[in-house]
């Protein structure tokens, strides 16, 4: 891991020095992953495609002032999770209309029965995230998908580490009322225990 994190910094140091594959090399690592950011918090690939080239290019004409000793995965995310929520407020978005889900569904274990309890699963909870205001969603994108940090989501959201923790309470609360009746009795067990 640590030669990896070296790695990163010489092939971000050429990329610095103008070295172009170097930064491709950089685009090809965290492509997926920054993709995956944007996907969750616009709801759209054609538009999270087009956050992601954004933010990329931003990144680039950034890369000057760019610290060398920080690491670039939370960097380019936080670029990417503030083109995408600035989107969601964007007058088009809300002109566009919340989107139609267009990913694959379906259980790998064909049982008819779990796969199609998956997919009212996956259908809750992706209405859910999808109905959670998008400060809050890009909160709650970035720590449990991306499992960053509550000072690393401060830092890249430009927040407080108060603000971070009160969003990301809100949108727990908001996912697990959601999906409260489809867990039945043993959650409003296990919430009532927890009071």
């Amino acid at each position: 891991m640590r030669a990896e994190g070296q790695d990163e910094a010489g092939l971000l140091a050429r990329a610095k020095g103008g070295d172009l594959s170097a930064f491709e090399e950089m685009v090809r690592r965290y492509q997926r992953r920054v993709y995956g950011v944007a996907l969750r918090i616009v709801r759209r690939h054609d538009v999270a495609d087009d956050v992601v080239q954004d933010a990329f290019i931003r990144a680039h004409q950034a890369l000057a002032g760019f610290d060398l000793a920080r690491p670039f995965g939370p960097w380019i995310c936080r670029i990417a999770a503030n083109l995408a929520v600035n989107h969601v407020r964007s007058p088009e978005a809300r002109e566009e209309g919340l989107p139609a889900d267009q990913e694959e569904r379906g259980g790998q274990d064909g049982d008819p029965l779990h796969e199609v309890l998956d997919v009212e699963a996956r259908e809750v909870l992706e209405g859910a995230l999808l109905s959670l205001p998008a400060e809050q969603r890009a909160v709650f994108v970035l720590r449990a998908v991306e499992e960053m940090s509550y000072k690393e989501i401060a830092e890249a959201l430009g927040l407080s580490m108060g603000t971070v923790m009160s969003r990301l309470f809100r949108a727990r609360e908001r996912l697990a009322e959601a999906v409260a009746p489809y867990l039945g009795p043993a959650l409003r067990r296990a919430q009532g225990a927890g009071r």
